[in-house]
């Protein structure tokens, strides 16, 4: 068995014992790939049909985030939000009553910086090491094993945790300590918002002059400003149909912890504030379980 706290050899990375917590769009998929490489996975969620596909190929479904926390060595969380993880964590029959020294719980959920600390906080009390690993990338890469992690935490821990990062993402980056990767996140996302209205205006002010959307769409991608995620989207702007990779409202929730952020430290960030309110409207307006692409539709009727 793998002692924690200590560098592991390849032949005994598969006898870590994985808890996860938490099957959404994100989470199933990548929870999926933990099982497939064959390390030993127990599973808990809170609606529980969403478990059954991973118990049929052979995950062990608990019954509570404790019972998650007593059986696995790691314990990985993947939630909506901070109050979701914060109850996971410190219900009565949470994370924290069945953690025991020298375990691991890893945060994959997109959550301010302070909760994190806040979060790694109540761990190490516990006896426990804790990161946050806030991922970037959405439900394809998730399959794919394509995500970029974002980690905050002790490097030694970092390395004892590499093969489950590796079986989920192609990079890994160590920001530094606890908040740190929850820092990275709200960054990137920033800029995805960012990157996907502007987009969105570039396309809407090229139709408002009566250019073809298919002519507009094939000169952004011949361009210097062709990005990956236009690419993605580009089917999304061109049909108007925005079937979730990545839900509005999420995004939403994301550039609300950035703003905030922002104000915190006293900075001026003209296009996140502009942003943030572009994408909180559209969620008001209906979009929020609709992919992000859906913002184009949100700017669209502001001007048609």
């Amino acid at each position: 068995m793998l002692f924690w706290g200590q560098s592991c050899p390849y032949l005994e990375v598969f006898e870590m014992k994985i808890g996860w917590i938490g099957l959404g769009h994100m989470g199933s998929p990548m929870a999926k790939r933990i099982l497939n490489a064959k390390f030993e996975l127990f599973v808990y969620n809170r609606t529980q049909s969403k478990t059954e596909e991973l118990a049929s190929s052979g995950a062990t479904v608990c019954t509570s985030p404790q019972e998650i926390a007593e059986k696995a060595d790691v314990i990985v969380t993947m939630l909506t939000d901070n109050a979701a993880v914060e109850e996971v964590l410190r219900a009565e029959n949470g994370i924290l009553s069945g953690l025991s020294e020298g375990k691991t719980v890893i945060d994959m959920s997109t959550v301010s910086p302070d909760d994190s600390v806040r979060f790694a906080e109540w761990v190490k009390a516990k006896g426990g090491h804790f990161m946050d690993a806030p991922v970037s990338g959405s439900v394809q890469p998730a399959k794919e094993g394509n995500l970029v992690i974002l980690v905050g935490g002790e490097k030694e821990q970092v390395d004892v945790c590499r093969p489950i990062f590796d079986v989920l993402g192609k990079t890994v980056i160590h920001f530094g300590e606890n908040g740190k990767g929850s820092a990275a996140k709200l960054s990137i996302n920033l800029l995805l918002g960012l990157i996907i209205q502007g987009a969105s205006e570039a396309l809407l002010l090229g139709e408002k002059l009566g250019l073809k959307k298919e002519n507009i769409i094939e000169m952004i991608s011949a361009s210097a400003c062709n990005t990956p995620i236009f690419q993605m989207k580009k089917n999304a702007f061109l049909n108007e149909t925005f079937p979730a990779a990545f839900m509005l409202e999420l995004m939403s929730k994301d550039l609300g912890l950035a703003k905030a952020e922002i104000e915190k430290n006293a900075m001026s960030l003209p296009l996140a504030g502009a942003v943030e309110e572009t994408y909180r409207n559209a969620k008001a307006n209906g979009a929020g379980k609709e992919d992000v692409a859906a913002v184009y539709r949100e700017l669209k009727h502001l001007n048609f």
